[in-house]
C-alpha cells in the first residue's frame, strides 16, 4: 500500500504527462507482480465496490479522532475532499505496516462485503491505525468506492511499454477487458500482460477478448474550410454518428461476446445481439453501435435512410436496458435492441485492422449480406457544403451528426492519428442560459476550489427585473418559494468547461455570496448566469424540473446577461419539442 499511495500522490501532484509516465514506470519497476496487477486495474479505470458510505466513514473518523462533527465539517469545508479530511484528522499512526496492495484488496477489502456494520467499523479503525496520511487517504477512497486518479489508460500503456519494451499497441490489445469486474487481477494476469513475444504470450489471452477501440477526433470549423483541410469528399467515407453504446461483437469458437467501449462485458444484457451474431462465422469481430431501433411510423415525415426501415430511438429508451440485472419480457418489448455494424476488425480469424477502410467496408458488406445484422449506411454528397445540409437534419433523424473516415485509413488504437483519421463532425450542442444556485468543491488539485455547480432556470419569465430581484432577496433570506409564484427550478449539474482562472473567479464569488452550507454543498445568492451546453434532452420523473439533459458542460459565463433574463422551463420545453422523441 505504501508504494501505491506514494504513486497516487505523485500522479495527483502534477499535470505533466511525462512526469506521470516516469512515476508509473518507477512504480512498475519496483512493485511485486500481484501489486502491479491491481495497480493496473485501478489506474486503467477499474472501480472498487463501495463497502461503507462516506457519511458513515466520516462519523467513524470523528469517533476515532475524538472530535465533534461540527469541527470535522469545518475541516471538510477547508480541505474540500472527504477522504483527505479523514486522513488529516485521524491520530498519527505509531507504526505503519508494509502490507502490499494485493493483500490489502484481496485479504482485507474484498472480504468486507456482507460483514455486519460493527465488524466493518472495527476493522477499518484498526487499518487506519497502521497507515500514514497517504495510505489512509487511499484506503478511504477504496472503501468508499470513490477512487479516481488523473491518468488515462493510454498513459498506463505508455508507461508499461517503456518499462517492458513491448509495443504500446500490443499492450493496448492485451489490456482489453482487463478492468472487467468479473475477473480478479493476479500476478499471472500481469505476467501475461507484460510477457515478451518470444515467450509465446502474443496471442489473445481469452477467445472472447475484443480489440482496442479506434476513437475519432472532434472536427471543428465551418464546411467552407474542409476542402483545403480534408481534401475532396471522394477520399472519405461519411456515415451518421449514432447516439447509442459503442460496442464490439466477437464470434469465436462457436460463442458470442458483446463488449462496450468501456471494456465491460455486456453479453448477458443484450440477448438479441447474441441471437443476431450466432450465424456469423467463427473468427469474426464487428465494431458498431448498440441501439434501440424503432419500427417506421405510417406518417413518418423523415425516413432515416432509403435502405433502412425505421430509425434509431432516443438514447433515453436505451438507458432502460443499462444496468438492469433482470431483463423482463416488458423491458425487452419496450426497448428492443439491435446492432448497427460499421467496421470489420477480424474475418476468418485474421486481424484486418491494418487494411484500408475501403477494403474493410467491402468485406463487411459481403459478410453481412443475407444476415439480420444492420449495416450502417454510407451517405454521399457532391461537396462538404452538401454534407452540411444533410447534417442539418441530424436531430430530426435522431443522430448526432456525421462520422468521417478516410478510405485509406487503417483501424488504429485509441485516439491517434498515426494509423489514419476518423473525425466526428457533431452537431452544435443545445444551449440554455441558466443561473448558478449551488456549488461544491472539486477533487484532486481542485479540491479547495468550488467547481461543481448546480444550475436553475425560471419556472416562468419574470415580469421585470424588480420581480426577479424580489425572488432573489427572498432566497437570500432563506424563505421557501411560494406555490405558483416565480421561482428558480434546478435542472442540471456541470463541472467542466471553464478555465482554471475562471473557476478561481467564480470560487471567489461563491464564497462571498454563500447563503447556507449543507455538508460540502453551498447554496449561493443567484447572481451568475452561465451558458450551458448539452447533447440531448428528455423528460424525467426523477428530476424536480421534469427534464434531464445529457453531458451538460459550461460553455461560458454570461457576464453580459442579468439574472432576470435567464431562460425558463418553457425554453427547455421548446428544446424538448425540437429534439427527436
Amino acid at each position: 500500500m505504501k508504494q501505491f499511495s506514494r504513486l497516487f500522490a505523485e500522479l495527483d501532484a502534477t499535470t505533466s504527462t511525462n512526469a506521470k509516465v516516469d512515476a508509473l514506470q518507477r512504480y512498475f519497476a519496483a512493485a511485486a507482480p500481484a501489486d502491479a496487477a491491481w495497480a493496473v486495474y485501478f489506474l486503467a479505470g477499474g472501480k472498487p465496490r463501495q463497502v461503507m458510505n462516506m457519511t458513515l466513514l466520516a462519523q467513524l473518523a470523528c469517533e476515532e479522532a475524538g472530535i465533534e462533527p461540527w469541527l470535522f465539517d469545518e475541516c471538510y469545508q477547508a480541505v474540500g475532499d472527504l477522504a483527505e479530511t479523514i486522513a488529516h484528522v485521524l491520530p498519527q499512526a505509531a507504526e505503519t505496516s508494509n502490507v502490499g496492495l494485493a493483500e490489502w484488496v484481496e485479504q482485507r477489502l474484498l472480504p468486507l462485503r456482507g460483514l455486519p456494520p460493527e465488524e466493518i467499523s472495527q476493522r477499518v479503525r484498526a487499518w487506519w491505525r497502521e497507515l500514514d496520511d497517504q495510505g489512509r487517504f487511499l484506503l478511504t477512497k477504496l472503501i468508499g468506492g470513490g477512487f479516481r486518479v488523473g491518468v488515462s489508460k493510454l498513459l498506463v500503456q505508455r508507461a508499461l511499454a517503456a518499462h517492458t519494451g513491448i509495443d504500446a499497441k500490443r499492450l493496448a490489445q492485451r489490456m482489453m477487458g482487463y478492468t472487467d469486474g468479473k475477473v480478479v487481477p493476479s500476478a499471472e494476469r500481469f505476467a501475461a500482460l507484460v510477457a515478451q513475444e518470444e515467450e509465446g504470450m502474443d496471442s489473445l489471452v481469452d477467445p472472447g477478448q475484443p480489440y482496442p477501440f479506434f476513437l475519432a477526433h472532434q472536427l471543428d470549423g465551418t464546411p467552407e474550410t474542409f476542402a483545403p483541410r480534408l481534401g475532396p469528399v471522394a477520399d472519405w467515407q461519411v456515415e451518421w454518428k449514432y447516439d447509442g453504446i459503442r460496442g464490439q461483437v466477437v464470434k469465436r469458437q462457436g460463442q458470442v461476446w458483446v463488449w462496450s467501449r468501456g471494456e465491460e462485458l455486456v453479453t448477458e444484457r443484450f440477448p438479441e445481439i447474441v441471437a443476431l451474431a450466432q450465424g456469423l462465422p467463427d473468427g469474426t469481430v464487428l465494431d458498431g453501435e448498440i441501439l434501440v431501433w424503432q419500427e417506421p411510423a405510417p406518417d413518418d415525415p423523415a425516413p432515416f435512410h432509403s435502405t433502412l426501415a425505421g430509425r434509431p430511438a432516443p438514447f433515453a429508451l436505451l438507458q432502460q436496458r443499462i444496468g438492469r440485472k433482470t431483463l423482463t419480457k416488458k423491458v425487452l418489448a419496450d426497448a428492443p435492441v439491435t446492432f448497427m455494424a460499421y467496421d470489420l476488425l477480424e474475418e476468418g480469424g485474421v486481424d484486418l485492422r491494418d487494411r484500408p477502410q475501403r477494403e474493410r467496408r467491402g468485406r463487411l458488406e459481403s459478410l453481412l449480406a443475407g444476415t439480420r445484422i444492420m449495416l450502417s449506411p454510407v451517405e454521399s454528397a457532391g461537396s462538404w457544403l452538401d454534407f452540411a445540409c444533410l447534417r442539418a437534419r441530424s436531430r430530426e433523424l435522431g443522430v448526432e451528426g456525421f462520422m468521417l473516415k478516410r478510405l485509406d485509413a487503417a483501424y488504429g488504437t485509441g485516439r491517434t492519428k498515426a494509423d489514419g483519421l476518423w473525425w466526428k463532425w457533431k452537431i452544435d450542442p443545445m444551449t440554455v442560459d441558466c443561473v448558478l444556485i449551488y456549488a461544491q468543491a472539486g477533487h484532486g488539485r481542485r479540491a479547495s476550489v468550488y467547481t461543481d455547480y448546480t444550475f436553475a432556470v425560471w419556472n416562468r419569465a419574470p415580469a421585470d427585473a424588480a420581480e426577479a430581484e424580489a425572488v432573489l432577496e427572498a432566497i437570500a433570506r432563506k424563505e421557501p418559494p411560494q406555490p405558483g409564484a416565480l421561482q428558480l427550478v434546478p435542472f442540471a449539474k456541470a463541472y467542466s468547461g471553464l478555465t482554471d482562472e475562471e473557476f478561481r473567479q467564480v470560487d471567489a464569488i461563491i464564497r462571498r455570496s454563500t447563503i447556507e452550507k449543507f455538508g460540502p454543498v453551498r447554496s449561493v445568492k443567484p447572481s451568475l448566469v452561465f451558458e450551458l451546453g448539452f447533447e440531448g434532452i428528455n423528460r424525467s420523473s426523477r428530476h424536480r424540473s421534469g427534464i434531464a439533459v445529457r453531458f451538460p458542460r459550461m460553455l461560458r459565463i454570461r457576464s453580459d446577461k442579468p439574472v432576470h433574463e435567464a431562460d425558463t422551463l418553457q425554453s427547455l420545453e421548446v428544446l424538448l419539442g425540437s429534439s427527436f422523441s
